[in-house]
């Protein structure tokens, strides 16, 4: 609704309808853009390089994201994107997979599953997607914590998948999905769930990992209730690959690394945060969380400093400026893999 509504991205919205944003918190904010669907809302912004604010006006409505989408690149090969594990994720990867075996007909030679700036989510979903190209009964991931409760885990068997009551959406799944040969494509803004897929199939070597290294948010929560209504949020374990690598503070390293072309020196991991929790194969022989933060300002002094261009704007996934997608394709092919071009420099735009 935004976008259509002439809203871009770095846009700063400095008021709602006659409610200046200042001084509001994010959760006030939030409450006054939310309303009854149908109901309008004018939105006042500042945008870079337009000299006065600029208005919208945005009718509210029950918005439907879809996180699965997908597309048949060319004959034998195909592409599914997955920006978030929600609830019914599996389900929706399930349809979208069927819909692709429809559409090629014959058996498909290579298939890119694209979890790029995938946040993460619902840990069955990730399972459920996981489960998907592995043989049943595999482990996906398992979970250790200082108390015996915090242990588990979970494998590609419908029953730690097909939760609340669903039935299992995998089970009429076309067979050649379990040896498909695949690539997978990771970056920084790939966390949590997304990397519970990732390092499950690369442990497995069911697939080929592109891309740069992913964001590193491998840590349990668990909520404990309390007398009085709220709640407390306490870390309680970690998440580990099948061959026992912790995801957290490190993230999964791709087996081919291949960056996208951009400055990656604004990149954020996980490790970057200060009070991080550590890495238990590394302990307190973790660089200090302090000293990350150093090298991260200095990166943004970097960046700041205009060394390298602006983008353009947003690449579209699999288009020929996709080039880290353009790379998994050519693995799939048994083509040579290219490195990156260097992004734009300001002094070669000014020539």
């Amino acid at each position: 609704r935004a976008y259509s509504a002439g809203l871009k991205s770095g846009d700063l919205i400095i008021k709602l309808d006659e409610t200046q944003v200042r001084g509001l918190t994010l959760n006030d904010a939030v409450k006054k853009m939310r309303g009854t669907p149908g109901t309008k809302i004018t939105l006042s912004v500042v945008r870079k390089n337009e000299e006065k604010p600029l208005t919208f006006t945005i009718t509210r409505a029950v918005i439907k994201s879809q996180s699965v989408k997908n597309k048949l690149i060319e004959k034998d090969f195909g592409y599914v994107r997955i920006t978030q594990f929600q609830e019914h994720t599996g389900e929706d990867l399930a349809k979208a997979l069927k819909a692709l075996h429809e559409q090629n007909k014959d058996a498909f030679k290579g298939l890119v599953l694209d979890l790029r700036n995938n946040p993460g989510g619902l840990l069955d979903a990730a399972v459920g997607v996981s489960a998907a190209f592995l043989p049943k009964d595999d482990l996906v991931v398992y979970t250790e914590g200082r108390v015996p409760d915090s242990k588990m885990r979970l494998t590609a068997t419908a029953t730690d998948y097909a939760r609340r009551g669903k039935s299992d959406y995998l089970k009429d799944l076309p067979a050649e999905y379990k040896n498909v040969p695949m690539v997978v494509l990771v970056n920084a803004g790939s966390a949590s769930a997304s990397e519970i897929v990732a390092g499950a199939l690369q442990d497995h070597k069911r697939a080929k990992i592109l891309g740069i290294q992913s964001f590193g948010k491998g840590s349990v929560q668990t909520i404990l209730p309390m007398n009085n209504g709220s709640a407390i949020k306490l870390t309680t374990a970690r998440y580990f690959t099948p061959n026992g690598r912790s995801i957290q503070a490190k993230g999964i390293v791709p087996d081919i690394i291949v960056e996208d072309g951009s400055d990656q020196s604004y990149n954020l991991h996980e490790a970057d945060l200060k009070r991080h929790l550590s890495n238990p194969v590394d302990g307190t022989k973790d660089t200090p969380a302090e000293v990350k933060n150093d090298n991260k300002e200095k990166a943004k002094e970097n960046y700041n400093e205009r060394k390298y261009a602006e983008p353009k704007g947003p690449i579209e996934p699999t288009s020929k400026d996709d080039f880290q997608f353009v790379q998994a394709m050519n693995v799939l092919k048994g083509l040579p893999v290219q490195k990156a071009p260097e992004p734009e420099k300001v002094s070669e735009i000014k020539k």
